[in-house]
C-alpha cells in the first residue's frame, strides 16, 4: 500500500461516492434505465477505443470473459440500474449509505456461507455495521421514506457484492481497460431491454442534466472503474476494499453540499458506525507482513 495506491484509493472513493449525487440529478429529468444504458454505451465505446489505442485486444482469458459478463450484469445492470430507479423517490445520501454496506455483505457471506475465518475485530466490525444500518433505517422509516425505493437499493447492494467477488478473476492477465469498456457495453445492452419496454422516454433537456450525464459517464463511470481494477491488481481485493469505508462519508457529504439534502444526528451516528465497521472488517482480513 504505497503512496500512489493510497492516492488512487482516495480518488476512487471520492469519484464512486459522487455518482449518487449526479444520478439523483439525472433521474429528475430523464428516464433512469434509458439514461444509464446510454451512459454505459458511451463509456464502453470510449473505454474500448482507449484500450485499442493502448495496444490491448479483445482476446481475454476465460476467467476474464466470465468476470466481464458478471460485472456488467451485477454491477452495471442490477446494482446501478436499481439505484437509478430508486433515486426517483429516495435521496442520494440514503442510496449511497445502503451501497456502502457492500464490504460488510462480502465479509458476512464469506463468514456464514464459505466458512472463512473472521477474527474478533472483523466480527465487531460486522456488528458495528449492522447497528449503523439499523440506526439510519429506523430514522428514515419514521420519516416515511419510500420503502420500495429503499428495497431496490438493498437488492442492488447484494448485486454489487456479487460483482465485487467476480472482479477478482478480471484483474490479472492484462487488457484491463478493454475489460472496463466491455463490461459497460454488457450493462448497456441488458438495460436497453427494460428501458424500451417499460419507460416513458420524456426528457427535460437542461444544463443540469447535460453536466450530470457527462460527469457520471466519464468520472464515476469510466475513470473510477478503471481505478478500481488498477487497485485490485496493484494491492489486492482486500486492501483495495478498505477504501470503501470512506464512501458513506463522501456520499453523504457530496449530496448535502450539492443537493442540499438534510442530515440528522442519527444519520451521522449511523454513517460513522458503518464506516468504522467496514474499516474493522477490512483490517481483520489483512495479514501482517
Amino acid at each position: 500500500m504505497d503512496i500512489k495506491a493510497i492516492g488512487m484509493g482516495m480518488a476512487f472513493a471520492l469519484m464512486w461516492s459522487s455518482a449518487f449525487t449526479s444520478a439523483r440529478v439525472i433521474v429528475q429529468y430523464a428516464p433512469p434505465m434509458a439514461s444509464l444504458s446510454l451512459r454505459f454505451l458511451l463509456s464502453g465505446l470510449i473505454g474500448v477505443a482507449i484500450a485499442l489505442a493502448l495496444g490491448q485486444s479483445f482476446r481475454l482469458t476465460r476467467a476474464q470473459w466470465r468476470a466481464t459478463i458478471l460485472f456488467g450484469l451485477c454491477q452495471n445492470a442490477l446494482y446501478l440500474g436499481l439505484n437509478f430507479v430508486a433515486m426517483q423517490t429516495i435521496e442520494a445520501s440514503l442510496a449511497s449509505i445502503v451501497a456502502s454496506t457492500m464490504p460488510l455483505m462480502v465479509a458476512l457471506a464469506g463468514w456464514v456461507i464459505f466458512k472463512d475465518r473472521l477474527p474478533k475485530i472483523g466480527v465487531l466490525g460486522l456488528l458495528l455495521g449492522v447497528i449503523g444500518v439499523v440506526i439510519i433505517m429506523g430514522a428514515r422509516l419514521e420519516a416515511e421514506v419510500d420503502r420500495f425505493g429503499l428495497s431496490l437499493c438493498f437488492i442492488g447492494a447484494v448485486a454489487l457484492t456479487i460483482a465485487t467477488l467476480s472482479v477478482r478473476g478480471a484483474s490479472s492477465g492484462g487488457n484491463v481497460m478493454m475489460i472496463v469498456g466491455l463490461q459497460m457495453l454488457v450493462g448497456s445492452a441488458i438495460l436497453a431491454v427494460p428501458a424500451a419496454l417499460l419507460e416513458d422516454m420524456t426528457v427535460t433537456l437542461n444544463w443540469q442534466l447535460v453536466v450530470a450525464f457527462f460527469y457520471t459517464t466519464l468520472v464515476p463511470g469510466l475513470t473510477a472503474t478503471w481505478v478500481w481494477f488498477w487497485l485490485v491488481n496493484h494491492v489486492g481485493a482486500v486492501k483495495a476494499s478498505t477504501f470503501h469505508f470512506l464512501n458513506p462519508f463522501f456520499g453523504v457529504a457530496i449530496a448535502a453540499l450539492l443537493l442540499g439534502e438534510s442530515l440528522g444526528l442519527l444519520d451521522v451516528v449511523g454513517v460513522a458506525a458503518i464506516a468504522l465497521g467496514i474499516l474493522a472488517v477490512q483490517l481483520s482480513k489483512q495479514r501482517p507482513a
